[in-house]
């Protein structure tokens, strides 16, 4: 392996949290311009779906034939749902820091789906996240750490899924990458459609907007972001340990909350910034102790939210 790899796996991961950490901000664009995150989730995945149809046309087969890989499909549209809908009407950091509850989740699905018994190093990072969400929960104007509005219940809603998703690829770990990657397009595509068409006759999503030159150009932004992070992860995360990957990745967390606060899209008051460094800590540690290694949705992703 020639020295240079390394660090360019390390780029390519880097590449990929930066582009999943600033995809808060054409999910943002796209609601402004009248295009709900739901319907922009289902296009978004849809076009990169599209793409890696066109190079393997026979892996949507492969994908419809494994039920072995329905429930990540449906764990990950989930993700997909929670995630990029929470930060469009949320605040980023805060939204962002209540998704990437991963050792809190994780250990505790562990346990039931993989037969992996919580360890005492395992309860104490669930313990570290644990004061880490409460102390983001808490405001003044709330007695108790209780999800203050419909972004925080979104936004823990995709972390459980996004968990999930990580526990799953786990089991899944022997298939091939691409069918992987499709099942999680698939299931962003089809759960955020699914989504969206109930939420409009609850009047909750608007429907989908008639075409026009700005969103379409956003949104074919968007999928291109989404496709350079997808190669990017891939590419990274075939050519490094778990654990390094699952490090590396971590710095989306910090991608987003400081592009979030620089744009005015969050608020990092002391209370959060604490809760946050807990929360990532729990994070970091339980990746370098485990190398269990956070894959994307769309993401992610696989693929993260998208």
């Amino acid at each position: 392996m020639s020295r240079n790899v390394p660090a360019l796996a390390v780029a390519a991961l880097l590449s990929n949290a930066l582009c999943y950490g600033l995809s808060w901000w054409p999910f943002k664009q796209l609601q402004a311009l009248g295009l709900h995150p739901l319907w922009a989730t289902v296009l978004v995945d849809a076009l990169v779906l599209a793409g890696i149809l066109l190079v393997q046309p026979r892996v949507l087969g492969r994908v419809l034939d494994n039920r072995a890989l329905w429930p990540l499909l449906i764990a990950a549209g989930c993700t997909n749902v929670g995630f990029n809908w929470a930060v469009t009407i949320g605040d980023v950091v805060r939204v962002v820091l209540l998704f990437y509850l991963m050792p809190l989740w994780a250990a505790l699905l562990a346990w039931p789906l993989l037969g992996e018994k919580p360890t005492l190093r395992s309860v104490g990072f669930m313990l570290l996240a644990l004061a880490g969400v409460v102390l983001v929960l808490k405001t003044p104007e709330t007695p108790w750490p209780w999800p203050q509005d419909m972004a925080d219940v979104l936004a823990l809603g995709g972390g459980f899924s996004f968990a999930l998703t990580n526990v799953l690829l786990r089991r899944l770990r022997d298939s091939d990458a691409l069918s992987i990657t499709a099942t999680m397009l698939l299931g962003g595509a089809l759960l955020c459609a699914l989504t969206a068409s109930v939420g409009m006759q609850q009047g909750l999503v608007p429907t989908l907007p008639d075409p026009s030159v700005h969103w379409v150009l956003v949104a074919l932004g968007l999928a291109l972001m989404i496709g350079v992070g997808n190669v990017s992860l891939q590419y990274g995360a075939a050519r490094l340990p778990a654990r390094t990957t699952a490090v590396v990745m971590l710095c989306e967390v910090v991608f987003a909350s400081v592009s979030a606060i620089a744009l005015g899209a969050g608020v990092l008051t002391e209370r959060v910034a604490l809760g946050g460094v807990l929360i990532c800590t729990a994070a970091l540690l339980s990746a370098l102790s485990s190398g269990a290694k956070p894959e994307h949705a769309s993401p992610p992703p696989a693929q993260e939210p998208l």
